[in-house]
């Protein structure tokens, strides 16, 4: 099947006018439908017989520089996937990604945002297969992966795309210039302007989002000019894999080489990200995961453009509440889900020493942390919504940390186990709440490293203003994606907005409702701030796309 300029104008235009209009506007919008039921009624069986089907298999996906086979995905489910996929030599695979480039470039903008739309679509209609692949491969529950690792995940991606289509075309593609002489000829010139790519793409994806934090960075250097090697984490493939496959099939049907995207899977130790991140091909790279790869990749990939989103503290300042319930609610829900293993769930939490004031009446720090305790364990108390919402721990590391955390103070609440009666072989925890003191002067409390997993500190400060210091600290030395606060005070509020504009922090005030602050909505909110140490980019605004290509300017004689 051919792909027309014709018919990709028709069927994805009007979405790319509906999201540039929405990162213009930051209204609510979404084209991807969020319930299961809204892709068909036989959907989900066929979702799920498309992912039986891919296990044992070997993914082939007919690239080139294809030097053997990777693979060995175990679901935090309990089950073996077995499927292999292609190792790269990269000295033949990326020269045939480059040689793609000239075509896609003069696509121009508009086709290659059309293009990158199809490809969303194409991965749209398989959201139920995608969330199988990202359930069992990140330990997330099933509608969490159906939600976060689809249509989530693909809004992300178009609103990377709508990014990179705005900013290309905010220089003309030609002008004619003419600067009067007097009485002399004008001086003329005609001049064209073209967007190019910098050359390839690396995204080195992370385990627990795979789709979710793997496709901004993808769809934003594609949708620029640029070919795209995907590198999953080893225990994250398949997801990425997929993405790849439905890739190459538009680009072919759309007329261009299909080794713009390739997939380069690892062997096990390999270390396959830190030889490619180096190669002078590799000029753009996105990357999701520690702190300590993430720095490494900052000072040594030095011919590239890096975009990275790290570890941070995420912090929520506890000062005063007019709906104590609902924030109970609100946080225990934001500490439970996907067992705590997001970027965005909150660790701290500042609490004064002497109390809050509520509108259930004055709560001191141990009952404020007392009733957090209870509303986690009443939230969690059914196992089966247990499962629901915790989903399984994404590896041993956690595991190790999550039965580490009891060492570090008093346990106000701690972690059970439960069982999941369709995958016993999972491992699935319940958070743990520890006391600290932030008042003590340890020179490395636990409070400021993040320990990634269901694990939360509720800290006691001084004041409200020492909590406000200890959130400054915490943001310019840790790095945060995300800051919560609760207060009924109109100057308190503009204190803590102050310092989450000056150290440049993602805020959210008062949650008590169906939103929580380890949320994010595509087109409306900005996921990270690149302005602190958890990360130097933002999903997504115009600086994420911007450097991905150079405008490069051809003047001739008029």
């Amino acid at each position: 099947m051919q792909l027309t300029e014709t018919r990709l104008t028709e069927s994805h235009r009007p979405t790319l006018d509906q999201a540039l209009e929405a990162i213009r506007t930051r209204a609510y919008w979404s084209p991807h439908p969020e319930h299961p039921k809204a892709y068909g009624e036989n959907a989900p069986a066929d979702g799920l017989a498309a992912f039986e089907a891919l296990r044992g298999t070997r993914f082939d996906l007919k690239q080139p520089g294809t030097d053997g086979w990777a693979g060995g995905e175990v679901s935090p489910y309990g089950i073996e996937l077995g499927v292999e996929y292609p190792h790269p030599d990269p000295d033949v695979l990326l020269p045939a990604m480059r040689a793609g480039m000239p075509a896609w470039r003069e696509a121009g903008p508009e086709l290659r945002a059309l293009v990158c739309l199809e490809i969303l679509a194409r991965i749209s209609a398989r959201t139920h297969e995608f969330a199988h692949a990202v359930m069992h491969t990140s330990g997330q529950a099933f509608m969490m992966a159906f939600q976060a690792g689809g249509p989530h995940a693909q809004d992300r991606g178009l609103e990377a795309v709508a990014y990179a289509y705005a900013e290309q075309t905010r220089t003309p593609e030609a002008a004619a210039w003419s600067k009067p002489q007097g009485k002399r000829d004008p001086l003329a010139l005609r001049k064209t302007f073209t967007a190019a790519g910098r050359g390839v793409a690396l995204v080195i994806g992370c385990n627990t989002f795979p789709t979710w934090n793997g496709y901004p960075g993808l769809f934003a250097s594609l949708a620029t000019g640029n070919p795209v090697l995907v590198k999953p984490h080893p225990r994250a493939v398949l997801p990425l894999a997929l993405t790849v496959r439905a890739a190459r099939e538009v680009l072919a049907e759309a007329g261009f080489d299909p080794n713009l995207v390739a997939l380069a899977a690892e062997r096990p130790g390999e270390g396959l990200a830190k030889t490619l991140a180096v190669r002078p091909e590799i000029r753009i790279i996105d990357y999701t995961g520690s702190t300590a790869f993430g720095d490494w990749l900052e000072a040594n990939a030095r011919q590239a453009q890096v975009y990275t989103e790290k570890a941070g503290v995420n912090t929520v300042v506890i000062d005063s509440t007019g709906d104590y319930k609902g924030m109970l609610s609100n946080l225990a829900f934001s500490l439970s889900l996907y067992s705590g293993q997001m970027c965005t769930t909150p660790q701290n939490l500042l609490i004064p020493r002497e109390g809050i004031a509520t509108d259930a009446g004055r709560k001191s720090y141990d009952e404020v942390v007392g009733d957090l305790a209870a509303s986690v364990g009443g939230l969690l108390g059914d196992d089966a919504r247990a499962n629901a919402l915790l989903g399984a721990l994404v590896n041993p590391e956690v595991k190790s940390r999550l039965e580490g955390a009891a060492e570090l103070g008093e346990v106000a609440l701690p972690s059970r186990k439960i069982v999941n009666p369709d995958f016993p072989d999972a491992v699935v925890r319940t958070p743990v709440i520890v006391k600290l003191d932030g008042g003590k002067p340890d020179a490395e409390p636990a409070y400021l490293s993040e320990c990634f997993g269901p694990v939360s500190f509720a800290v006691a400060v001084d004041s409200t203003a020492d909590a406000l210091a200890l959130l400054r600290r915490t943001i310019r030395d840790q790095g945060v994606m995300t800051v919560g606060a609760y207060t009924t005070s109109g100057e308190t509020e503009r204190a803590i907005e102050e310092v989450c504009l000056e150290e440049s922090a993602q805020l959210s005030l008062n949650l008590t409702g169906g939103v929580y602050v380890n949320q994010t909505a595509a087109f409306s909110d900005f996921h990270g701030s690149g302005g602190n140490p958890a990360a130097n980019a933002a999903l997504c605004d115009g600086a994420f796309v911007s450097s991905r290509f150079r405008v490069v300017e051809v003047r001739r004689q008029a």
